[in-house]
This record gives structure tokens, sequence and C-alpha cells, in this order.
């Protein structure tokens, strides 16, 4: 502050000295008429002229009108004696003694001034800017000085992942019964995951359970362009952390400053491979009474160094999932907590309808269905505000503005029926739950099935029905119109991606019980780039045959279910047309009777 109050006067100096420069410019003066000496003295004679200033060969009046003139005479012996006459008033100047050399100097001391306190003012601004580059390796971190008030409590759907972190809370609270027994306090605790699955939020609980400062820094607060800062951020980090101990320092994304070594193009020792290994060794230096744990979180585990997950340095390496059935429940119930619900609202339909969602993604929700209820000035949140917030985070807002004609919208209303149905007739599909034909996204209708339960593996009786279900929209569009569009488009490839999976990776094909193609995996660029072929260009043909194979089956096999219950598919789409939305009982009553395999 006090620095800021020194620019602040600085400035204001510098304005008032160019505003003395400058001022004089702009002030305005009374104009000064220059007039021919007889002209003067004829003024003189009516007696206009009340006042004179004479300077050598130079004469300024002024007359009774408060006009001022200039005139200039030479050697005229009775002008006084006529401005005496007159009663003009007589004043005699005399000539300046400074020398034109000292009016240049004058008249250039002022912009000198000027200009050298401008000088001044960037030379103090440069300084200063040296001073934070050299600033630049203390790390800007501050520990949570209040009470962070986040527990397992607001922690859930990880629970194994909980379990493993109450040690680490007891290792906070209690060193000493575990330095009885010889054990050493873990050094680093990795929680790897997606994105969502609450990595943050389970390092925050952590430290509100124990009662310790907790450090919170990013991953990419330790990169600069400029050589060293990065190791020097790492040890002031530490620095402080040691100060406050027992302490929690936390790194979020740590693959910014944890990747691989030698991973850069050349392999060169980079700026972040200097503060990859000061970090390894801040974490390896560890004195064993000090009690610190890092904490670090990631979604690329793959990409880190070894050298960062051995023993000693990441002892604990916790995965976060994204959540199962019961586990979305109970994140929807702490979710809800402060949310007026009305009666109509089950969370276990909510978290069956999920399936894949983060407990970010049900926070948000939950969230946006708040939002809707209160855009329509309800005082409580209804299901179907939740069932329309699940279909806004999963595929995008309705889009009513967008007009469809007639007959496209008769072929989005079978190509969807062509879903739900074989949906309902396949055994190893997922039951139907709503069909809709109302854009949203990018999609100009949806079948949003609802699994029973989680699934962990795929049986190839399902992968089938799966890809069966997916050329159900296709499949319609042949029977009922006797040409196909491009609204098929993500069906066909996730259908071709399955088929893919099931020949070259899962084994469920005629070529037998092995796989296809190795991953080439470039940690510098951080994904698969490439397949490297095992296998020869007649293994490739016979791939792509059974691919086409089991394309082929379960489009037939979805013509001849779709061609049994033809008439129902009628019914079924002229409801949907009319109705835009079928799900509950509607959905139930207009998908009896319906003629399996």
């Amino acid at each position: 502050m006090k620095n800021n109050w020194r620019s602040l006067a600085t400035y204001a100096l510098l304005v008032l000295v160019a505003l003395a420069i400058v001022a004089p410019l702009f002030t305005p003066e009374k104009p000064v008429k220059e007039v021919p000496f007889s002209v003067f003295l004829d003024q003189v004679d009516k007696g206009e002229i009340k006042a004179v200033s004479i300077s050598n060969d130079l004469i300024s009046a002024t007359a009774g009108d408060k006009s001022r003139l200039k005139t200039r005479a030479l050697n005229y012996p009775n002008l006084v004696g006529l401005l005496r006459e007159k009663g003009v008033a007589i004043n005699v100047e005399a000539p300046p003694e400074s020398s034109w050399v000292v009016n240049l100097l004058i008249q250039l001391l002022a912009p000198v001034a000027f200009f050298g306190l401008l000088w001044w003012l960037m030379l103090r601004q440069a300084q200063g800017a040296n001073s934070q580059a050299m600033s630049f390796g203390r790390a800007n971190m501050k520990p949570q000085t209040r009470k962070i008030d986040v527990t397992f409590a607001d922690v859930a759907g990880v629970d194994e992942a909980k379990e493993e972190l109450k040690e680490i809370v007891d290792f906070l609270k209690t060193p000493q019964k575990f330095h009885a027994l010889g054990a050493k306090i873990p050094k680093g605790l990795l929680l790897m995951g997606p994105p969502g699955t609450g990595k943050t939020l389970l390092a925050r609980a952590i430290a509100g359970e124990a009662g310790v400062p907790f450090f919170s820094i990013s991953g990419s607060d330790f990169v600069e362009m400029f050589v060293g800062v990065g190791a020097a951020r790492v040890r002031s980090v530490f620095e402080q952390a040691k100060k406050q101990t027992p302490s929690i320092i936390f790194m979020d994304e740590v693959d910014a400053v944890g990747r691989h070594r030698g991973a850069g193009l050349g392999g060169g020792h980079d700026e972040r491979e200097q503060t990859l290994n000061q970090l390894l060794v801040e974490m390896d230096g560890f004195d064993p009474k000090v009690n610190i744990i890092v904490i670090a979180a990631t979604n690329r585990p793959d990409i880190l160094d070894p050298a960062l997950l051995r023993p000693g340095r990441f002892d604990r390496q916790v995965v976060l999932d994204k959540p199962d059935l019961k586990g979305r429940a109970d994140i929807l119930a702490i979710h809800a907590k402060g949310k007026p619900l009305a009666g109509d609202v089950d969370l276990n339909v909510v978290a069956r309808r999920t399936p894949g969602f983060t407990g970010a993604d049900l926070e948000n929700v939950l969230n946006e269905a708040a939002i809707l209820a209160a855009r329509a000035e309800k005082k409580e949140v209804s299901m179907e505000e939740v069932e329309e917030a699940a279909d806004r985070v999963m595929a995008g807002p309705e889009k009513k503005s967008r007009v469809i004609s007639d007959r496209e919208k008769k072929i989005i209303a079978y190509h969807e029926v062509g879903h739900a149905i074989l949906s309902s007739v396949l055994p190893n599909a997922d039951p139907v739950h709503k069909i809709s034909i109302l854009p949203r996204g990018l999609a100009l209708g949806y079948t949003l099935q609802l699994p029973l339960e989680d699934k962990y593996l795929v049986t190839k009786g399902q992968a089938v029905d799966q890809i069966t279900v997916l050329m159900g929209g296709r499949v319609a569009e042949e029977l009922f119109f006797n040409e196909v569009t491009s609204g098929a488009h993500n069906d066909l490839q996730r259908a071709t991606e399955l088929a893919n999976k099931m020949v070259t990776e899962f084994g469920m094909s005629g070529l037998g019980p092995r796989t296809f193609g190795r991953k080439d995996r470039q940690i510098f660029l951080g994904r698969d780039i490439t397949e490297m072929k095992d296998y020869s260009e007649q293994t490739a043909d016979e791939i792509d045959g059974e691919i086409e194979k089991i394309i082929n089956d379960c489009h037939a096999r979805a013509k001849e279910l779709l061609g049994k219950n033809r008439a129902k598919v009628d019914s079924i789409a002229q409801v949907l047309i009319e109705k835009e939305t079928l799900e509950n009982s509607d959905l139930e009553e207009a998908l009896k009777g319906l003629q399996g395999a």
C-alpha cells in the first residue's frame, strides 16, 4: 500500500509540472493592435489615450475603452510634452539586461526538468519489475487460515478410498503411537481418477478432519519461462510447510510437473525436468519426525515419472473411480441438502438413469434442477425439473426453436421407436425409460435406456444385443420409408466400434481367444496416436470379415424383430408424433404386447 501511495504522488507531481509548462501556451491574453505613429498622435490629440509605456522606440498605450495598442517612434522630442499636455500617464521601462543566451536557457529548463522527471519514473518502474523477476522463485502459496469445514461426511461414493484415507488422519493426529511401533508416516498420497470424482474434495476433507494447516498449489504454478524458477518454488513450498508442521501440501494436477522424464522432443534436460528433480529430492529428504504429507491429484497417472510413484515418495496410491449405483444415490442425497425437494422426487431413480456420471455431474444435475424450478417460480424442486436437468447435462438443452418438417419428424419418430422396441424385446438389453423426438444438443431425438444395475463385465450376448439395438433406427427407416438417412450416423459408428472391440480386444469372434493390434503410447503427446499391427494382411482381411459378419447378423436380427412388430411400430410412432415424448405409464402402455425373438 505504501508503494502505491508513493507511485500516486509521483504521477501527480508529473502532471502538475506538465500543466505548468503547457498552461502559459493556452492562457488567453487581450489582443494588442499595432497602429502607425500618426494614428497614435491623432488619438492623443483627441484625448483617447489614457496611459502609455515607453521602452526604447516601442510605445504601448491603453485607450479609454481599455483597448490596447502599440506603435514605434524614433527621435520625436515633443512626444513627452504632448503627452503631459493631454494628461496621459507615462511609464518608462528599462531595457532588459539579460542576453539571448540566458533567455534560451530559461526556455529550455522547464522541458528538461519535465523529461528528467519522466525518465526517473520509468527507471524506478524498471527496477520494480526487476525486483519482481527476482521474486519468481518464491511460491505464491498461503495456508488455509480458517478451519476447513469439509469432513468425510461430505464425501460419498468413494467408501473404500475414505477408509484408506482415515489412516492418514490418524497419522497426523496421533503420530506418536505409530512411531512407538517403528512405523513411518507415509510421505505422499496420490489420488488418481477421472475428472469430477472428488480428488480435491477428499484432500480438503483430510485437512478438515485432521485440523492441520492446508497448503494448496497447482502443478502448473511451478513451471515458468525462466530456467530454475520451478525448482526454487518447490523449495519454497516445502520450507513454508516445514514451519507449520504437522501440515498438508496439496498439489492439484501434478502431471503438469511430474511427467515422465526424457519424454520431450530430443529428450533434453528442460525446465520441467529440473522442477521434477527438485520435487523428488524434497520428498525423499524429509526428516522422519517431520509430519508433512504431500497429497497429489491427477487424472493421468500413466504419464507420471516412475520415480514419483516408488515407495518413500507417493507411498499410497488411491484410485477414485466413477461412483456405482449406491454411490450415486449417496452423492445425490448430500447435494440435495438445502434444496426443497417435492415428494415425487426419487433419488434412486435419478441414480439409476445416470450411469457413468461423476460426483461433479450429479451436483450439476441437482443445481440445474433448482435453477429450472426457480425459473418456473416454484417453491419446490419436482421430479420434472430433475429429469429435465439430467437430460440437459447428458445431451444438452432442448432446441424448441428448431423447425422440423412433418416428414422429417415422422422419420425421427420411427427411428426412435425402432430403438425402443428392440430394447424391450431383446433379453440382454437395458429397458427403455424415455423416448423423445424433441431436438436436444446435436441429437434430433433420443431413446433413454435405464440399466437395472451397474455392469462391470460385458458378455457376448450383451454386446450382440447392444449392436442390434443400435441398428434398430436404421432398420426402421428401411422398413417404413424404403430409404435410409444420415440420422443413423452415430448409431453405426458406435456399433462398428463395439464390433471391432469384440473381434480385436474381447476375443468374441471366430478368430479365437486372442487380441489383435498393440497400442504405441506416446507419453510426450499424452495420448495413443498409433496402433502397431502384430498380424498379417491375411489376418487383417479375416478381422474385417468378422466385423462385417457381426454387423450384418445384428442388422438381419433387427429387421426380423421389427418386421414381427410392424403394426406396433406404426401405432407407437403415431402416439410419439402426437405427444413428442413418451415416458412412465404412457411408455409402459405403448410397449405392451410386443413379440420377442
